[in-house]
């Protein structure tokens, strides 16, 4: 744990009230040197999840601007941490963590460390402050967020904020309460199909990973319903 380079965390609640000041300070470090001035990603309506059978169901991606659910028990922070992946290759990810964070995994998914912000926030009003911050900032890309509970009025704002940043807002949660499921664009349901063992079964055996349907339970742009086998190692 302690050889990752993990991006500092940010400081939310500042004395001063300089939030302005502390967002333009992030700013300028996304063309510091420590950033490598990374590349924008396409000016296209979608970001690909790097799971190719997903992203045919969903029309080529998850949609720029939108708050998108991941629910489930199995699954849903895995198939975030690829979609980090693939979003930190061109552009910085932001994550807004209540403690749940595992960086290692985020590195085993081929996420670039360097090119991720962690947001502390171990309430749900300090997790809507940073979600709410972030997406005002426009510094990154995606946003990921362990949804806490919140009311319908809140999750509608931020949705409205993510569609006028162009940011990609994900909420992951194991059920999406009825306040989030109404803000989404998106809702993808994991569940678990099998899990996939290393060895004989028994004593020596190891777990190697497993095996995941995923489900559009919702998409403003095509029919609900499409069932997806994802595979998790």
């Amino acid at each position: 744990m302690a050889s990752l380079a993990v991006a500092p965390s940010l400081e939310w609640t500042n004395p001063k009230g300089g939030r302005r000041e502390a967002f333009a300070a992030l700013k300028s470090a996304v063309s510091a040197d420590s950033i490598a001035a990374p590349r924008q990603l396409p000016p296209d309506a979608v970001i690909p999840t790097a799971i190719p059978d997903l992203d045919r169901a969903l029309g080529g991606g998850l949609p720029r601007g939108a708050l998108v659910a991941f629910e489930g028990n199995t699954g849903r922070w895995s198939i975030a941490a690829r979609l980090a992946a693939q979003v930190t290759q061109r552009a910085l990810v932001a994550i807004v963590d209540d403690g749940a964070l595992y960086p290692p995994s985020l590195a085993r998914a081929g996420a670039r460390l360097d090119r991720v912000l962690i947001a502390p926030a171990a309430t749900p009003r300090a997790t809507a402050r940073a979600v709410d911050i972030v997406l005002r900032s426009r510094a990154c890309r995606l946003v990921l967020v362990a949804a806490p509970e919140l009311r319908s009025a809140v999750w509608m704002r931020l949705a409205r904020l993510a569609q006028r940043a162009g940011v990609l807002l994900v909420a992951i949660a194991r059920r999406a309460s009825a306040a989030l499921a109404a803000a989404t664009a998106l809702r993808l349901e994991c569940t678990l199909a099998r899990p996939l063992i290393d060895g004989a079964r028994g004593l020596w055996c190891t777990l190697a990973g497993y095996d995941v349907h995923v489900r559009v339970r919702k998409h403003h742009g095509r029919a609900p319903g499409e069932l997806v086998h994802v595979t998790v190692r």
